[in-house]
């Protein structure tokens, strides 16, 4: 859920299924030596090292920190950042589409049919412990059957 909304909050629109959730995002980006560092941290080295002072990972990691606070402006970025990583919701907390429209996030819900096809080809396999998991729509649930007399 979170490395999804990570993903998500860098496009221009987030098409997901009405029933679909993203998770709060601990803005880490990975180290090719193992590891994260705070994207945060990214930019503020880059700021006050100079661009050219710094590795071009480090140029590549400040770019991809830099994609929501250049389509939402300083400000919102900033906000949308405090909530989405600090500690707001718990790590596994739902975030659905009504929750992220209220935080200013385009969502569209009309995702196409061949999306849900395509996801049909690849069952989530079960796993001992409770997961998000994917349900094709239209979803009904089953009832239990009454036991006979």
């Amino acid at each position: 859920m979170s490395g999804g909304a990570l993903i998500a909050l860098a496009s221009d629109e987030i098409v997901m299924d009405k029933h679909a959730v993203l998770g709060p995002v601990d803005p880490q980006l990975g180290d090719p030596r193992g590891g994260a560092m705070p994207a945060a941290s990214i930019l503020r080295v880059v700021q006050e090292k100079g661009r050219e002072r710094v590795r071009d990972e480090t140029l590549i990691k400040a770019d991809i920190a830099e994609l929501t606070r250049d389509r939402l402006g300083e400000e919102k970025a900033r906000e949308l950042a405090r909530i989405m990583a600090s500690g707001t919701w718990t790590h596994d907390y739902p975030l659905t589409v009504k929750r992220l429209r209220e935080l200013g996030i385009n969502v569209n819900t009309e995702v196409p049919r061949e999306v849900y096809q395509l996801m049909s080809l690849y069952p989530q396999p079960a796993q001992a412990r409770p997961s998000v998991e994917f349900v094709p729509a239209p979803y009904t649930p089953t009832r239990p059957r009454q036991a006979s007399r």
